[in-house]
């Protein structure tokens, strides 16, 4: 949330090019505005323009105090209003904002049971913030403590907690970090690393949601994210009791054309961070834009016009 992801962390990289030249862009520089901007244009090519070997990175200095608190919220849309009322309350100090939907947290208390959900059977999501403060963890809790007193005033918030340690911040964080364990646990699934507006999100997730629930019977959600920077996890598991290996092989295609169709007409990217690789390569014709596919060929042929580098990745030949 504060710091940003890696492409803005990055001031320079070197580059093995596919001619086997090295590219010195390491310098640093935070004005640089001599021609193109070679250092995104390799950001997130999946080793397709060439090889990165070195990069020079931002640091922050480590905050003074940094505090975890868990909120319970009754909707997509109340965890929209907490996420604008944490931006008011902590600013910059807002580094993590993730939703965890009930049926996701229901997973962790099922196949984790030594680890304690707060709120999970009594709210619809709830949320885990994280709070970086430059004073003094007493100002970090104050400034917590009005914003939930805040949230749960204006209802976006039903129960929430503070922890008291590092040990219990770890907690949380925990649980977030094993919804993705506990699913494999539950068996195999659909996944799917998508953004949205942020201020898309609750329709989003409204809609595609009844959508599922009406072309699948017995269909389960696997929906948790980092809202902050509208990344969803949107992951669909098949019914319980069901033949999860024909679920697969059987609904896949046709769930994963549902969910990009309906990505594409909120706006959002069927790609948020993991990448297009093998597995979106053919998928991705349908979803980007035909001018920025061009120039994206355009580009690789350019830079890469014999195919070496990391071929049939995110372009089809």
């Amino acid at each position: 949330m504060r710091y940003g992801n890696t492409r803005e962390l990055c001031l320079g990289l070197e580059v093995v090019t596919a001619q086997g030249e090295v590219w010195d862009g390491l310098s640093g520089l935070r004005k640089d505005n001599t021609g193109y901007d070679l250092r995104d244009l390799f950001i997130g090519s999946e080793g397709t323009l060439g090889v990165i070997t070195g990069a020079t990175l931002k640091l922050y200095p480590l905050p003074k105090a940094t505090l975890t608190a868990w909120a319970a919220v009754p909707s997509m849309d109340a965890a929209l209003a907490l996420l604008g009322l944490a931006h008011k309350h902590l600013g910059a100090g807002l580094t993590g904002f993730e939703v965890m939907g009930q049926f996701a947290l229901g997973l962790v208390v099922k196949h984790m049971p030594q680890l304690r959900v707060p709120f999970q059977q009594e709210s619809a999501y709830c949320v885990l913030l994280e709070n970086a403060d430059q004073e003094s963890e007493e100002h970090a809790r104050a400034q917590f403590e009005r914003l939930l007193e805040a949230a749960l005033e204006e209802g976006c918030a039903t129960d929430a907690v503070v922890a008291e340690n590092i040990a219990q911040a770890r907690a949380l964080w925990h649980i977030r970090e094993n919804i993705p364990l506990a699913q494999a646990e539950e068996g195999l699934n659909i996944k799917h690393d998508i953004s949205i507006p942020v201020s898309k999100i609750p329709a989003f997730c409204t809609e595609t949601d009844a959508l599922l629930k009406k072309d699948i019977a017995g269909v389960r959600l696997v929906n948790f994210g980092h809202l902050g920077d509208g990344n969803l996890h949107y992951n669909v598991q098949a019914p319980e009791g069901g033949d999860m290996q024909a679920f697969l092989r059987d609904q896949e295609e046709r769930v994963n054309a549902l969910v990009f169709d309906q990505v594409r007409k909120f706006g959002g990217s069927i790609s948020a961070e993991h990448g297009i690789g093998t597995l979106k390569v053919g998928k991705l014709p349908h979803y980007k834009s035909p001018v920025a596919l061009k120039m994206m060929q355009a580009v690789k042929k350019a830079l890469d016009p014999q195919g070496i580098m990391n071929p049939g990745k995110v372009l089809l030949a």
